[in-house]
């Protein structure tokens, strides 16, 4: 349920109107809207009396919701969500690239990389230290040491590391990293994503392979429902009849997402085509259609890679896509806010 407050209510009955909703067993939070500020109430609602509510000197409006994710909704939450990572701020305009190889190979290898891309702009890096592979004799990343590599990298370029975990036995490796990834194929591992409730870190939650929108905000509720408010939605292409690509980039969910929610978007073109030739025309695509962000695969050398080798840039090709990138932004579609 949300409760918009007429403007400018009086500070003493909002104090007595806040204090009276916790007696009674509701979350309670307080967001300034555009046009209203919004009290989202979170619990069993059904024993408020609505009309009773809208009846008080402070109260303009009471709006059940029917959608069944709460935190995560627009509604509830009108202004976009502004994550810090590191440093670095994804959302409410803030837009950033994180770039990097698949996976960590080794000390020289994503130090080199890391280097590079941020030459190019890349503001934060990524790479895989566990690795989710269908083949079970494929590589699967270098584990713990995979962590510490990236750290390696961070101190040398200051880039803010993105990487993956599998498995919640993994999570106390994870202490130092900047922002925790999840993978597609565990969006739905719900005891793994309510013990990242507990964390203090923001969370890059990835569509799975063949979920709806609302799956993946439920998904990001889980977590926000823990106290972790801090979720970066990301969209990497989804499993659809077309075979030419990896997978199939839905680029209708960014103003979606935009729409049903206040987290920050980004999109993942090498995962969802595949093929490095489509990473710049799919980037440059998702940037135009208003996404906070992009997370690109980038290798040194990506015909030798253990991982993802025909999806990864060239350090030159993610330069050269990177100069498109920020000539395109100033372009890109702006959601907008209505009354």
């Amino acid at each position: 349920m949300i409760v918009m407050l007429k403007p400018n209510p009086e500070r003493k009955q909002l104090d007595a109107f806040l204090s009276w909703l916790n007696e009674r067993g509701m979350t309670v939070h307080v967001n300034q809207g555009e046009y209203h500020k919004i009290v989202g109430l979170i619990g069993d609602t059904s024993t408020l009396d609505i009309d009773m509510i809208r009846a008080l000197d402070i109260v303009d409006d009471v709006v059940r919701l029917q959608e069944p994710y709460k935190n995560a909704n627009r509604k509830f939450h009108p202004n976009d969500s502004v994550i810090d990572c590191g440093g670095v701020k994804v959302g409410g305009g803030n837009f950033q690239v994180i770039a990097g190889p698949c996976s960590v190979e080794s000390e020289e290898q994503i130090c080199l990389v890391a280097r590079e891309v941020k030459k190019a702009g890349a503001t934060m890096l990524r790479g895989g230290a566990f690795k989710p592979r269908t083949s079970p004799y494929s590589f699967q990343g270098l584990r713990d040491e995979g962590i510490r590599l990236l750290l390696e990298a961070k101190k040398e370029t200051g880039l803010p590391i993105v990487t993956e975990i599998m498995d919640l036995s993994q999570l106390d490796l994870f202490d130092e990293v900047d922002v925790i990834q999840v993978g597609a194929r565990n969006m739905q591992n719900f005891e793994l994503l309510k013990a990242l409730g507990h964390t203090n870190k923001p969370i890059l939650l990835k569509r799975g392979l063949s979920s709806t929108l609302e799956e993946l905000l439920m998904s990001a509720e889980y977590i926000m429902a823990g106290g972790n408010e801090q979720v970066i939605l990301c969209e990497r292409g989804i499993r659809t009849f077309e075979t030419y690509t990896r997978n199939t980039l839905d680029i209708s969910a960014i103003p979606s997402l935009k729409e049903l929610s206040h987290l920050p978007i980004i999109i993942d073109p090498s995962h969802s085509t595949g093929k490095s030739k489509l990473v710049a025309p799919t980037a440059m695509a998702a940037v135009a259609a208003g996404a906070d962000g992009l997370i690109i695969e980038v290798h040194n050398d990506p015909a030798h890679a253990l991982c993802d080798g025909p999806q990864s840039l060239t350090p030159e090709a993610f330069a050269k896509l990177m100069v498109g990138i920020n000539a395109l932004r100033p372009f890109a579609y702006k959601r907008e806010v209505t009354a």
